[in-house]
């Protein structure tokens, strides 16, 4: 699943392309896909209608990002949620040019053939046409008519601040960990506290501040916190600034790799010398998921 930086350089480049274009017209060919956001949706016949109905016509005025969601923001004040999970990827392939432009999962059936079985959502535009696959389908893409409707549902209210905002400061950061229970690693993906951090970027958080994985947020003295919070940010701006990871599959909007991968310390290097004792990198399972460490530098 891509990170803040790879969602952020993702609405940058989607940006580039279809801002100041109309919707012509949308094809939906999987209903679910517009009719929730949990892990068990029901396709709604209403959904899709008030999908169609209420973005034709309109245009593509600005993309936001709030954690790894896509926010379309469109003329008359609606929105758009999407979120590409573990294999949804978006493709806007311009019509006079005849580019194709790929970000996202990388689905190879995208790059000869559109639409293909896996394009489930078709926006037709002024200079082209937008899509929406997803192999898997666990994406989404929700339609809000107005601001209201959009804040009334409230589809953030378990989010934290963004991490590079100039609210994320040291004091916040310091009382989100307060009191909390469990291993830093988890906490540290909980998207309540560190909003778009995930699996690759509190590795490597964790390897600059050289704290263990394991360590529970109430072991860890103010300068440990601090370390940390200035390695988070630090990281993510770096990340986004080259482009992202794309670590295993990921692509960005104009189909390259981001760079940051070559900067990687300990993700995704198991059994490696560690880049400053060398001694060899350890792995372990922290809430499911693959975690790296260096056992003499991360206390």
């Amino acid at each position: 699943m891509p990170e803040l930086p790879e969602v952020e350089n993702l609405r940058l480049g989607l940006t580039r392309h279809i801002i100041g274009q109309k919707i012509l017209g949308v094809k939906i060919f999987k209903p679910k896909l517009v009719s929730g956001n949990g892990t068990k949706r029901i396709a709604s016949s209403k959904k899709v209608k008030e999908f169609i109905k209420g973005i034709v016509g309109e245009r593509f005025i600005d993309i936001d990002r709030r954690a790894k969601n896509l926010i379309f923001k469109l003329s008359n004040g609606k929105r758009l949620i999407s979120h590409l999970k573990m294999s949804g990827q978006f493709v806007y392939k311009n019509a006079n040019k005849k580019e194709t432009i790929i970000g996202g999962h990388p689905i190879k059936l995208s790059e000869t053939k559109l639409p293909n079985k896996h394009s489930h959502i078709i926006f037709k535009l002024t200079h082209g046409a937008l899509y929406y696959n997803d192999i898997r389908m666990f994406g989404y893409m929700l339609y809000y008519k107005d601001i209201k409707d959009f804040e009334k549902e409230n589809h953030f209210q378990f989010y934290g601040i963004e991490p590079l905002s100039k609210e994320f400061t040291l004091e916040y950061f310091k009382d989100s960990l307060k009191n909390k229970r469990g291993k830093i690693k988890i906490i540290l993906m909980n998207q309540k506290i560190v909003t778009g951090l995930g699996n690759i970027y509190a590795d490597e958080s964790l390897f600059e501040a050289g704290i263990k994985p394991l360590r529970s947020p109430n072991s860890l003295n103010k300068k440990e916190v601090e370390k940390l919070y200035k390695s988070i940010i630090r990281i993510l701006k770096r990340a986004v600034k080259v482009g992202g990871s794309s670590v295993a599959t990921y692509r960005l909007i104009d189909n390259t790799k981001g760079n940051y991968a070559r900067e990687h310390k300990v993700y995704n290097k198991y059994g490696k010398p560690c880049v400053n004792c060398k001694t060899q990198l350890k792995k372990i399972i922290v809430g499911g998921r693959t975690t790296i460490f260096c056992p003499k530098c991360q206390k």
